[in-house]
């Protein structure tokens, strides 16, 4: 009887044991609930106020604040104080020049496409087009700069048009269909014809030699490997290739299209290159 009694006790114990997990089950996920649905109306509340500035606080503390000024900063020892800085917004493409809390000049940009090239026929050759993050320095100033084209200047018209590609050395002769050859002379290609004569051959950004349905790739130092007016009037250099510029394309400001340098309308560039000295640090973010 007594075995029978512990035995029945013993399942009431369980029982109400069970009863009190489940309970705490369905208060934790009640509490849970309750909290989301607070941090969505307080979220809903500080966007419907314009408080924008507590939004990207509490977006920080969750680390979805990728796109952050701050995060630029804290990531190198030097941050501006009395020197006047230039920072680079590439999700709005906007540039700012700033002393303190002051801004001295702000101006629509142009930024990286972001797009990925890649060159057919093999080789591992790929070119992704990014404006770089972090901090940069303005290392040299020029008016008037010429565009000397990299090789992905050249696979990406081929493609663009469809053509194929031939590169052009230095003692190399590439055979036309009208008997003549093309070649380097000096800084020169020419277009060399069988009685001597030569022909110095133009090429500029889009109208490029042309040759049996290849697009040809001068050598470094020739003048067909050197366009004017592509960026515009002025530049100032960042290194590695990078730059804030001018261009021959003023619809493209304020889009992401650029193939890493920032553009600027050439009367932005001109304050700019007026306003800014060598050595001023450009936040990028």
């Amino acid at each position: 009887m007594a075995f029978g009694f512990l035995r029945h006790g013993g399942k009431v114990a369980w029982g109400l044991i069970g009863g009190v997990l489940l309970l705490l089950v369905a208060t934790t996920a009640l509490l849970a609930t309750t909290m989301d649905t607070r941090y969505e109306r307080d979220v809903t509340r500080m966007v419907f106020n314009d408080n924008l500035e507590v939004l990207e606080d509490v977006r920080r503390s969750l680390g979805v604040a990728s796109d952050s000024l701050s995060q630029v900063l804290e990531g190198t020892p030097e941050t501006p104080h009395d020197q006047p800085y230039i920072v680079i917004s590439i999700n709005e493409n906007r540039l700012w020049y700033k002393q303190g809390d002051r801004t001295l000049f702000t101006t629509q940009v142009a930024t990286g496409s972001g797009k990925v090239l890649e060159k057919t026929g093999g080789g591992g050759s790929k070119w992704k087009f990014e404006t770089p993050r972090g901090r940069l320095i303005v290392q040299n100033k020029e008016t008037d700069p010429a565009w000397v084209p990299p090789d992905w200047h050249f696979v990406e018209q081929a493609k663009k048009r469809r053509l194929g590609l031939i590169r052009l050395n230095r003692g190399q002769v590439i055979p036309a269909p009208d008997s003549s050859v093309v070649t380097v002379a000096g800084n020169e290609v020419v277009k060399r014809y069988p009685d001597g004569r030569e022909e110095v051959l133009e090429a500029d950004d889009g109208r490029e030699i042309v040759v049996n349905g290849n697009i040809v790739v001068p050598p470094f130092g020739t003048n067909q490997r050197r366009y004017e007016g592509v960026l515009g009037t002025h530049r100032l250099n960042l290194g590695d290739g990078y730059a804030l510029h001018g261009t021959n394309l003023p619809e493209s400001i304020g889009q992401s299209v650029s193939h890493g340098c920032v553009r600027l309308r050439n009367e932005d560039i001109e304050t700019l290159y007026r306003m800014v000295p060598t050595g001023t640090p450009v936040y990028i973010y």
